[in-house]
């Protein structure tokens, strides 16, 4: 089955209003032939600077977290609807670093993924384990709690992005051999059909993220299971293009 690439950036705590439109604009020549679906996923502050930004063009812009709840006293956080009216269109969920610094649970993924899609947002699911995992053989129990847990009472799973990062490739230089990747997204897509329907999996987006960049973005983007990246040091550059384009 045919799944269209979908490449998306994302920014963390980077940039400025006047740095991510210059940003912007030199990617919207370089990448607007590209054969995938492209995104950049920004800080919440600059998501109306960086929509105007990238108006016309085929970027889209995302955001880097979302509320579970639709208002209330949450201190600092942004709901679903607040990103819908500045037209965003996907939102990152469970990333390694909100895991590991803000206390994301399993739990608190799939509430955020469930109040994205009631708002006609596309979540991007992140999951993926830490070295001490991986090497103690770990990797498809972690997969396995992480998928049944955050996606739970999903009704449609083909509208949400799935996220493979191993946490040890995060930011660190270090990247999945191109075998690893499609060894462990492989069975990300297998664990999706068992929890939901083969058919459903096939058609769900999968990226891998983890160091992906110009130099081994090809390699990646070639196996079977691999549908896109998602993309964190690379995406504050022009380089971001060359990943984009990896097929021409």
């Amino acid at each position: 089955m045919s799944r269209k690439p979908f490449i998306a950036g994302n920014w963390k705590m980077n940039m400025t209003a006047a740095s991510g439109e210059k940003l912007i604009k030199d990617l919207i020549p370089l990448v607007k032939d590209a054969d995938c679906d492209v995104c950049l996923c920004v800080p919440a502050i600059l998501i109306p600077a960086m929509t105007k930004a990238a108006a016309g063009s085929n970027i889209a812009i995302g955001a880097e977290n979302v509320h579970w709840a639709a208002s209330g006293a949450y201190t600092g956080e942004i709901s679903a609807d607040m990103l819908k009216e500045y037209g965003v269109k996907y939102v990152i969920i469970g990333h390694s670093e909100r895991r590991q610094y803000f206390g994301e649970t399993d739990r608190t993924v799939n509430k955020r993924t469930l109040a994205a899609l009631n708002a006609g947002l596309t979540p991007i699911v992140c999951v993926g384990e830490l070295l001490e995992e991986r090497e103690s053989g770990k990797t498809n129990e972690v997969l396995d709690r992480q998928l049944a847990e955050g996606l739970k009472d999903i009704e449609d799973i083909t509208k949400i992005v799935i996220a493979y990062e191993p946490v040890w490739a995060i930011g660190t230089g270090r990247t999945a051999t191109d075998a690893q990747a499609q060894e462990t997204i492989a069975y990300i897509r297998k664990k999706i059909g068992e929890l939901f329907c083969p058919k459903c999996a096939e058609k769900i987006i999968i990226q891998y993220g983890g160091s992906m960049n110009a130099g081994n973005c090809k390699g990646l983007m070639a196996q079977n299971d691999i549908d896109g990246g998602l993309i964190g040091g690379a995406s504050l550059k022009t380089d971001f293009a060359a990943i984009v384009n990896y097929n021409k």
